[in-house]
């Protein structure tokens, strides 16, 4: 089954020539001398063309964080990337110089926090993995409705457990297949973390318009692998949709299934 994504092959038109690349990572210095290799490319520090991301899946969910739009190319320096090409790093860089990489845009998630006094956190908080909520103390559950595309799930059941996860496709290999034993290819899934309820997940529609009311806190939501966390009390209310923008990541080829390497 394939995954929920575009992709297309790059032709070199479509990237600025030269190509300005920023190197990410612990260990991203030692590209450059790859870069020099080929005369239609250069290291820059601001404002690349391209985000060469030398590391693990968090180093590209880094990445995108930083510079949200732009293309990465996520080559693979640690033990676990289950995202990242595992070729050689000449290899990668080759095919980049050579415009042979292929396109791929990934479905990103978009989430509002509303206070219980109804003001907005202002600026959305965008995700290309998942929004995870969980228990602010490790002795108290929390409590929750669920609202999709404004109708109340399950008749307005408060769910009791330890949190939930909101996701994309792309993040349904990660925290999502750990809860559920399984992954998706479209839509926007959520997982419901040890709820006393008989709660399965839930896969819906992309154009979905979810909502998750806190009835009882504390909790604390965290998102990709972003520093930043939010604390969510009763009355507190997180909004997610699909964003308008997607993730474009260059691979070596073309994307069969949700499993494989790139």
């Amino acid at each position: 089954m394939k995954e929920q994504v575009s992709s297309n092959s790059v032709n070199e038109s479509e990237l600025r020539q030269p190509l300005k690349i920023l190197l990410y990572g612990k260990q991203a210095d030692s590209l450059e001398p790859l870069l020099s290799d080929h005369e239609n490319m250069y290291r820059v520090e601001d404002q690349p063309d391209v985000v060469v991301c030398y590391g693990g899946d968090g180093t590209l969910l880094s990445a995108e964080l930083r510079w949200p739009g732009l293309p990465k190319i996520p080559i693979l320096n640690s033990r676990r990337g289950h995202r990242c090409i595992p070729h050689p790093p000449e290899e990668v860089i080759s095919k980049l110089a050579e415009g042979a990489l292929r396109r791929n845009v990934y479905t990103k998630l978009e989430g509002y926090i509303q206070r219980k006094r109804g003001v907005s956190n202002g600026t959305p908080l965008v995700a290309l993995n998942e929004f995870n909520v969980h228990m602010g103390r490790i002795n108290s559950a929390v409590r929750y409705r669920l609202n999709i595309n404004g109708y109340a799930y399950e008749d307005g059941l408060e769910i009791l457990g330890d949190g939930f996860v909101i996701c994309t496709p792309f993040g349904s290999t990660a925290y999502f297949r750990q809860i559920t034993r399984g992954i998706f290819t479209q839509g926007i899934g959520v997982a419901f973390k040890s709820t006393t309820e008989h709660t399965s997940h839930l896969v819906l529609p992309e154009t979905a318009e979810v909502s998750f009311e806190i009835v009882r806190g504390p909790a604390v939501l965290a998102f990709d692998s972003a520093q930043r966390y939010s604390s969510l009390e009763a009355g507190d209310t997180l909004l997610v949709h699909r964003h308008a923008h997607g993730a474009t990541i260059l691979t070596c080829g073309p994307i069969h299934r949700l499993h494989e390497p790139f």
